[in-house]
């Protein structure tokens, strides 16, 4: 059957099961005459299942180990039980504080008594540890956020509109000891803020289905990898911009940079949550 009768049959888009394919979860046969997929009952059933354990939260990869029996289908439904026990406690027992503050009236900042609702403080924060983490990696937030993103883009249209009356009308791509191997015409330097747009919208959603989004820190990651990527291509523009005019040619130097910058984002993120523990130590101490 084709992918339209799938689509069909399962209620899924086509999108879905185009991922499922491409994570190896369903493997339909292709007709030797048009190579067009064609899907069979067994694949209809796996995507129906594959699905089904989505929406339980259990991820890609724990689903491809099930289909491979690496693990049992009930040992994966009782750890994704235990994970979503822990994360109901959690929203439990802050509804239940958040019932508490509204029973006690009007409230501003000032007069908030966070000791009237916890007694036990210190051992509150260590209940709580999994949103101190969260803070510590705000440097996630910051270089993943659309405003990082949007300056990405927008520096690397200024560079286009600014340099584009001024280079030759091809401009290297490729590099090979310092020569330009492969050349296009100069409209191309354009393609750079609209290589951005398109990480941003595609780039964005992969890495959300490759990592299984399954909490914030991992949809984090996803933004933040994907502005990495955009300033790949932010810096291979400039790189080939300079190139043209002699400044640089060597693309070692445009590595380097991007080492740097991505690397010192990732180790400010490191430190901070090595410090840490440090901190929570302290603030138990002052308590």
């Amino acid at each position: 059957m084709t992918i339209k009768e799938v689509e069909e049959k399962t209620g899924l888009a086509r999108s879905n099961i185009r991922f499922y394919e491409k994570e190896n979860l369903i493997s339909p046969d292709r007709n030797e005459k048009n190579g067009y997929r064609e899907y069979t009952e067994e694949n209809v059933n796996d995507i129906k299942k594959i699905a089904y354990l989505r929406t339980l939260g259990i991820s890609v990869q724990n689903i491809q180990k099930i289909m491979s029996y690496e693990i049992g289908l009930m040992d994966a439904i009782c750890e994704q039980e235990k994970i979503l026990d822990d994360e109901i406690l959690e929203l439990n027992r802050a509804k239940t504080i958040c019932r508490q503050m509204i029973a006690d009236g009007e409230m501003n900042y000032d007069t908030l008594d966070i000791e009237r609702y916890t007694e036990r403080l210190p051992e509150y924060w260590r209940e709580n540890k999994k949103v101190f983490k969260l803070d510590s990696v705000s440097f996630l937030c910051m270089w993943g956020g659309t405003l990082v993103w949007g300056a990405i883009t927008l520096i690397s249209l200024l560079v286009g509109i600014l340099t584009y009356p001024y280079l030759p009308d091809q401009i290297p791509v490729q590099y090979s000891a310092g020569e330009a191997s492969s050349t296009i015409p100069k409209l191309c330097i354009f393609f750079y803020p609209v290589a951005c747009m398109i990480i941003r919208m595609f780039f964005r959603a992969y890495f959300r289905w490759k990592f299984g989004i399954q909490h914030r820190i991992n949809d984090l990651i996803s933004d933040y990898m994907t502005n990495c990527l955009c300033f790949v291509a932010l810096s291979a523009e400039i790189f080939s911009v300079l190139f043209v005019y002699g400044y640089v040619k060597n693309v070692v130097i445009m590595l380097f940079v991007d080492a740097i910058v991505l690397g010192g984002a990732l180790i400010c993120g490191v430190s901070k949550l090595a410090s840490r523990p440090e901190q929570e130590e302290k603030n138990r101490k002052n308590i």
